[in-house]
């Protein structure tokens, strides 16, 4: 298994994952420019993510976070479009991830699988653990749901770490959908099924098989 769910937060998120290999990582895709911009304007008047993002935000209440203060990434994505402004552009990777969490309202992590080393774990933050974001300060995970590797903690649903962020010259990918345990099950299931397609679409490569949950 590429992903082991420490007991403690088993009963929290029930995560996804992908691991793709030979991917194609774009500087910027413009084959994406269109479904993208189609996606953000459906967004702002969409209805029916109510019941994804009310799962994810008791995901972090339960965690003892207020998901008002540290909001999950799907989140922060939808409260950017419905205020007007575009999706985000940053590598084709990245813009395929983000157009998947934005819409199933699912908190996602990307990383470059050459930069993680196993054993993965998910778990929650121990005393004083964080890492450097990806275009932020040190990030503290401290008490919350957390990636951590051999190397310590790379990740969590709402910021990724810089050492395991992708780039033009990333070639294979770990992608990990944090489902809220409270979720429908098929709500993950379908958003799973939706980052697969998008992925094999637009970034190439073989998917490498995990477990049935897809862990």
């Amino acid at each position: 298994m590429i992903l082991q769910v420490a007991p403690d937060v088993a009963d929290i998120v029930v995560p996804a994952v992908i691991v793709r290999r030979g991917v194609t990582c774009h500087p910027h895709d413009p084959r994406l420019d269109a479904p993208l911009a189609a996606a953000a304007e459906a967004l702002r008047s969409a209805v029916g993510l109510e019941e994804p993002l009310a799962a994810t935000r008791t995901m972090y209440k339960r965690m003892g976070v207020d998901p008002t203060k540290t909001r999950p990434s799907s989140e922060a994505l939808l409260r950017r479009v419905r205020k007007g402004e575009p999706l985000p552009r940053v590598n084709g990777l990245v813009d395929i991830v983000n157009w998947c969490s934005v819409e199933t309202q699912i908190s996602f992590g990307l990383y470059d699988l050459a930069k993680v080393e196993r054993p993965v774990t998910l778990r929650l933050g121990a005393a004083g653990e964080g890492y450097d974001g990806i275009r932020k300060d040190r990030v503290n995970v401290e008490g919350r749901l957390a990636l951590v590797d051999a190397q310590g903690p790379f990740g969590n649903p709402t910021s990724d770490s810089a050492r395991t962020m992708t780039t033009p010259d990333t070639r294979d990918v770990l992608v990990v959908l944090y489902v809220p345990a409270v979720m429908p099950r098929a709500l993950g299931e379908r958003a799973l099924a939706l980052t697969r397609e998008r992925l094999a679409t637009f970034a190439g490569g073989v998917e490498e098989p995990t477990d049935a949950q897809g862990r």
